[in-house]
């Protein structure tokens, strides 16, 4: 004689308390992580490490009890970790959105690496393994939040080194304090600026000179030269100062160059 199914709505069918208190777990774990790539102004947010355990949650509980229905009928296959193993290769394809190159400068690794974590612990969630989800959860904000500050330390008893950045830009749009701005907050002291205007298209046309085409936007450019010094990365800084809108041009030298 062929046995009922369980009702829908059974709450003993392996969908009471217990996996709703997974699915809350791994709702307040997910939104720690997400909270903190949200403040880092990260594409992957709150939203995006919140949906993402939520999901991976529900996909475990679905590996571990979505097929008990078919358990003891004949020719029926049942392996629960299929489901896990194709969670993870499917939220590669997330995280894989979120790394781009810009400008030769690689962006979104540690955010896409979060949305990796965050999967793990909302499979970790939906497994039962609620104290695991937890360390793992404490020890993403260790390495976040404490090895930058660990790194800083270490490279603070290093002697600074002088650089010089050129870079031009466009006038008008009050750019050059932003950028100073930029370098002080990195840690390096500004031994030197020098400011040079440079002439427009219409005034190189107007005495003679050539005019090459260009697909920079219009209006008056500056050339300025910083002199810096200090213990962090500049080659970095100048990547991030580059990608700043109203930077036309850059050029680093791990030494001081002679006034242009």
């Amino acid at each position: 004689m062929q046995e009922l199914a369980a009702p829908l709505w059974d709450v003993q069918n392996n969908q009471g308390l217990r996996q709703l208190g997974e699915l809350g777990l791994a709702l307040v774990l997910s939104t720690l992580i997400g909270w903190e790539r949200g403040a880092q102004q990260k594409s992957a947010g709150l939203r995006t490490h919140a949906l993402v355990g939520i999901a991976s949650a529900l996909m475990m509980q679905i590996s571990q009890f979505g097929f008990s229905s078919v358990l003891g009928v004949e020719n029926a296959s049942f392996d629960p970790s299929r489901v896990a193993s194709q969670i993870i290769t499917g939220i590669g394809f997330i995280g894989g959105g979120l790394i781009f190159v810009s400008r030769g400068a690689v962006r979104g690794l540690t955010t896409a690496a979060t949305v990796w974590l965050t999967c793990a612990v909302g499979m970790a969630c939906g497994g039962g393994l609620a104290l695991l989800a937890t360390v793992t959860t404490a020890l993403h904000f260790l390495v976040v939040r404490g090895y930058p500050l660990v790194a800083s330390r270490l490279s603070a008893g290093q002697p600074p080194t002088q650089s010089a950045v050129r870079l031009r830009y466009r006038t008008g749009e009050a750019l050059l304090p932003r950028l100073m701005e930029m370098c002080t907050e990195r840690g390096f002291r500004i031994l030197g600026v020098r400011v040079d205007r440079l002439p427009s298209a219409v005034e190189r046309e107007r005495h003679g000179q050539a005019v090459e085409e260009s697909h920079e936007a219009p209006g008056e450019t500056a050339r300025v030269l910083l002199h810096l010094e200090g213990t962090a990365d500049v080659r970095q800084m100048a990547s991030e100062m580059f990608n700043t809108p109203g930077v036309l041009g850059m050029d680093v030298s791990l030494e001081p160059g002679p006034d242009e």
